[in-house]
């Protein structure tokens, strides 16, 4: 499984580095099976994140014919948007949308056996595409009737499983994203090794489309 992380201007570096160590630490448990690369639409460069310290090298340009999954992160900064040029995560994921990315991650989910993995803000990133209208969804808590605004089918879960369109709730569910798509794409056995190793218990329930629909309760 070849994974592509995408880097853009601003992102939240837990988003990425979370799951990705997680899938990171998923290949040398499968014996190479799964290997990591950091991109962005634009192909290599430097990448700040929305933590000024913080920033990540991305060495190629996503590129979803080489790609088996596309992990998409959000945006740090303040939640509230002052003006369109503020360093707040709405501002944020608005340049973004005026970059290429947009039109790579549309690619992404129209290619066959391509997921598209997105982490709190991620999320609503492609909501803002228009990528995922109608589909099943979740976020960061804060922003699902935004997300739900835009079309999406909201879900307040820790991680919500739509076959090419894996999504995880708040910045930290990106720990539990990564162990279940180990464990989706290689057996409980390699996510519970991988568990072991980071001393973290996955949380909540997955949830998809599927099996009885429950009454109120």
């Amino acid at each position: 499984m070849r994974v592509q992380a995408v880097l853009f201007d601003g992102f939240d570096p837990l988003d990425v580095l979370g799951p990705l160590e997680v899938l990171y630490a998923g290949g040398h448990a499968t014996g190479g099976a799964i290997t990591v690369e950091l991109v962005s639409a634009e192909g290599p460069r430097d990448v700040p994140s929305g933590l000024a310290a913080i920033s990540l090298r991305a060495t190629a340009r996503l590129d979803p014919s080489r790609a088996d999954l596309v992990l998409l992160p959000g945006a740090a900064g303040a939640t509230e948007q002052r003006d369109p040029d503020d360093d707040s995560i709405p501002a944020r994921l608005g340049r973004t949308l005026r970059t290429g990315l947009p039109g790579l991650l549309g690619d992404a989910l129209a290619r066959p056996g391509v997921t598209v993995a997105g982490v709190c803000g991620g999320s609503l990133l492609l909501a803002l595409a228009g990528l995922v209208e109608g589909r099943p969804a979740t976020g960061h808590h804060a922003a699902l009737d935004g997300m739900a605004g835009l079309g999406v089918r909201a879900v307040r879960a820790r991680v919500v499983d739509d076959g090419d369109l894996v999504t995880g709730g708040g910045v930290t569910s990106g720990l539990d994203l990564g162990l279940y798509l180990l464990e989706r794409e290689f057996g409980p056995r390699v996510a519970h090794a991988v568990e072991e190793l980071f001393a973290y218990e996955r949380r909540g329930v997955v949830w998809s489309d599927t099996g009885t629909e429950p009454v109120a309760i």
